[in-house]
């Protein structure tokens, strides 16, 4: 992952250059969920994942099986059912994960548009994870890379404001379909 840089300086007139080492191996992925119900605390709840095999060709991204596992996790943390709201990633789409969310009562699945990053909170958590924690930093190894990963994504976990501010930046607003039990 090639570092995020949020200031540099040049002299006047000239163009800074930026040099990093090395290029995106595709070695991490990550996959999370930005939990929302009215009255309670906004949550988030991720997987990080390190491909071992990434030089042997083997697959570099999340499986179906990846997210039905965090899905099943996220179901039992909260206790509650989930309604997704996902973008169209490629898994997402995939024939099984879409038969294991049909064959399950406890989940529900939308669509956003297709090219509709500012619409899905998810991809605000990204950019404060790249801003918070990995801006002009020079990753010594693939696990100093997972270590900060890990750690801005818990400081996020805790700060429910932070993941309502994603939700509140799409623009969308959680409304129910039918009258809530008091």
């Amino acid at each position: 992952m090639t570092p995020p840089t949020s200031r540099t300086w040049a002299k006047r007139g000239h163009t800074p250059v930026i040099r990093v080492r090395g290029r995106s191996q595709r070695r991490f992925s990550i996959a999370a969920l930005a939990c929302y119900k009215q009255g309670e605390r906004s949550r988030l709840v991720f997987r990080p994942k390190r491909h071992a095999d990434h030089k042997r060709g083997g697959r570099r991204s999340l499986t179906w099986t990846d997210y039905r596992d965090l899905l099943t996790a996220a179901h039992q943390q909260l206790g509650a059912p989930l309604v997704l709201i996902w973008d169209n990633l490629n898994v997402h789409l995939d024939a099984r994960l879409r038969t294991f969310i049909d064959t399950h009562d406890w989940v529900a699945s939308y669509q956003l548009p297709y090219y509709a990053p500012d619409l899905n909170p998810v991809e605000g958590i990204w950019s404060l994870v790249r801003r918070a924690g990995q801006n002009n930093t020079a990753f010594t190894d693939p696990d100093h890379l997972m270590r900060v990963l890990r750690r801005t994504l818990r400081k996020l976990q805790y700060r429910s404001d932070v993941i309502d501010g994603c939700l509140a930046a799409t623009g969308l607003t959680l409304t129910t379909s039918r009258p809530q039990n008091q």
